[in-house]
């Protein structure tokens, strides 16, 4: 058990030292990483819950709550590898398994929905990467390199090699695609993607319209039902919209 729980702690402080360009030495490791701080304690708490010792197991997580702004229930699962980055506000529930090289970020909640017993957190598979903020509900699972964006709401299974942003959370299928899990710029946005689609098409339906405005008879063109739509219209090109989209989602 001893080497087991030895070789759980270098593969944690192994992964800090690949994924965080900002830790400089074992010491900095050590004391100043509560991501760190919390999996060591997990992992005696974890130990501690599998031999079914009663309340200890949950005043360690409490502890180790206080003073890392991490909550990780002692029942959870967790695999080799695992980051949690800066990690404050970051709630593991009870039947939560998490698989090896998994990174979160802080505020992220692994969480359950409703008062079911048996499994009712979510499973992530190998190499998950789970953005600040996000919220992963239920008894799901999330497929091997998968990543989840900032903010984002899962509520449903996710399958391997996809990227998942939004609330509720949508799916856009990268398979085959080698992603630096840091590269949270990379991220597509979906919502500004149908924004852009809908103007694209409303800016042709216009287009088209107005070019049909020459073979209407005279009386009809000049009608003030004809024309009144035209002043309201919006394009890519106007202001709002490219502050919204960016300058980028409107070339």
């Amino acid at each position: 058990m001893t080497k087991t729980f030895i070789k759980f702690i270098r593969s944690d402080f192994s992964i800090i030292k690949e994924r965080d360009p900002a830790a400089r030495g074992i010491l900095e490791i050590l004391i100043c990483y509560p991501g760190f701080q919390a999996l060591v304690m997990h992992r005696i708490s974890h130990t501690l819950w599998n031999y079914k010792i009663p309340l200890l197991p949950r005043v360690l997580s409490q502890f180790t709550r206080l003073f890392t702004g991490i909550e990780i229930h002692p029942g959870a699962q967790i695999g080799r590898g695992v980051f949690i980055d800066h990690g404050m506000g970051v709630v593991i529930g009870e039947t939560t398994q998490i698989g090896n090289r998994c990174l979160l970020y802080q505020g992220v909640t692994l969480g359950g929905t409703g008062k079911d017993h048996g499994k009712r957190h979510p499973t992530l598979e190998e190499n998950v990467v789970v953005g600040a903020g996000a919220k992963v509900l239920g008894a799901i699972t999330v497929g091997t390199n998968t990543r989840i964006g900032a903010g984002s709401v899962v509520v449903r299974n996710v399958e391997a090699d996809s990227t998942v942003v939004g609330i509720p959370g949508r799916v856009v299928h990268q398979s085959g695609v080698k992603i630096n899990p840091l590269a949270h710029s990379a991220l597509p946005d979906a919502e500004a993607s149908v924004i852009r689609n809908l103007m694209k098409r409303i800016d042709n339906l216009e287009n088209q319209i107005l070019s049909y405005q020459k073979y209407l008879p005279e009386n009809l063109e000049n009608t003030e039902d004809s024309t009144e739509w035209a002043g309201e219209s919006q394009s890519l090109r106007d202001k709002e919209i490219i502050e919204y989209l960016g300058d980028q989602e409107t070339q």
